[in-house]
């Protein structure tokens, strides 16, 4: 199966580029299932009803969230009647949703979809996302219930990350890094088959300051002062993510590379 997951969408430009190069790579790079992290997707905090139906429709698969999961209200009520979106299982136990979500692909293969947050230098004290992971991925085996598995794992500390793929090691395909907004030259496929980047980074313009525009976040390190709010930096934005080729019996991921596209950064991708 090719799966293609893409990092934190960051406001508009973020939006522009799902909108610009996604349904272009479905059909170039044959990919069977796509997911994106969309929790920044409007103006940098949460996601609206409408900016998720334009990622989903775009081309995404299912749409994860994070931290700022429900930053946009209306987001409350809609992932009620959008399966498709996936907030992360420890949350809140009274937050509405699902942390994790098995969907079909065009071939009807099944691919688990599950979101946990991070403990380290997180703002509030979320429950500790490898109970909340051990519990789903025993419910759904690798290369048994299901043929493919993605962990997103929404959290600040690079080691937090890489534990936690050590932990899921054998029992998901991928487990891919979200929230830090910076790309990680880590990407690799752990002993057990498990596909890892602790961070596959933002799609969203990289001339800025982890997606915000420059001007406010340089004036508060330089005079420790506020003067404004952040606002997502209106350039032209990379698509940052990670594809992935896994095996249909086993579920082990078969290789792994970093993906860029557009912007800044520099391209790259799966050979076509």
């Amino acid at each position: 199966m090719k799966i293609l997951f893409l990092g934190d969408v960051m406001g508009r430009a973020g939006r522009s580029a799902i909108t610009d190069h996604l349904t272009r790579l479905r059909t170039d790079w044959k990919l069977d299932f796509v997911v994106v992290n969309g929790e920044n997707a409007t103006n940098g905090a949460g996601l609206s009803p409408d900016h998720a139906k334009g990622i989903l429709d775009a081309g995404a698969d299912v749409v994860t969230l994070g931290d700022h999961a429900f930053d946009q209200k209306d987001m409350l009520s809609f992932i009620e009647k959008e399966p498709r979106i996936i907030r992360p299982l420890n949350f809140s136990k009274s937050a509405p949703g699902a942390g994790a979500r098995v969907f079909t692909d065009a071939r009807g293969r099944r691919v688990l979809v599950a979101q946990a947050l991070g403990q380290v230098f997180m703002k509030r004290p979320f429950d500790d996302p490898f109970s909340a992971l051990d519990a789903v991925l025993k419910q759904y085996p690798m290369g048994g219930q299901v043929q493919a598995s993605l962990v997103d794992i929404h959290c600040e500390a690079t080691s937090e990350k890489m534990a936690v793929g050590h932990f899921c090691d054998g029992r998901v395909s991928i487990v891919v890094g979200t929230h830090t907004h910076v790309p990680t030259a880590d990407a690799m496929v752990l002993p057990g088959g498990t596909a890892f980047q602790s961070d596959a980074g933002m799609c969203g313009d990289y001339d800025s300051v982890i997606g915000m525009d420059k001007a406010e976040p340089l004036r508060r390190f330089i005079t420790g002062m506020p003067k404004g709010r952040f606002t997502p930096g209106e350039g032209e934005a990379t698509l940052s993510g990670l594809y992935v080729e896994t095996d249909d019996r086993t579920g082990r991921a078969v290789t792994c590379t970093m993906v860029r596209q557009g912007g800044r950064l520099s391209p790259s991708g799966p050979a076509t």
